[in-house]
């Protein structure tokens, strides 16, 4: 089957609008995902202090023997 790289939909041609007429979402995006998701480097004492404190969970935390 040949593919039609003419086309574009409706809702493409929205999002190309908006966002070439509206700037400020596509650099408000890139600060959510830095928000949300970048992390800082990771601390390897803290990482190794935290791993050492965790206390061992029983398989069944009810029962009481």
């Amino acid at each position: 089957m040949f593919k039609n790289t003419q086309y574009v939909s409706e809702y493409t041609q929205f999002m190309q609008g908006f966002l070439k007429d509206n700037p400020e979402v596509a650099k408000g995006q890139v600060d959510g995902r830095a928000l949300l998701w970048d992390k800082s480097p990771i601390n390897l004492d803290e990482r190794t202090r935290a791993a050492e404190s965790n206390v061992a969970q029983k398989s069944y935390p009810y029962l009481t023997e």
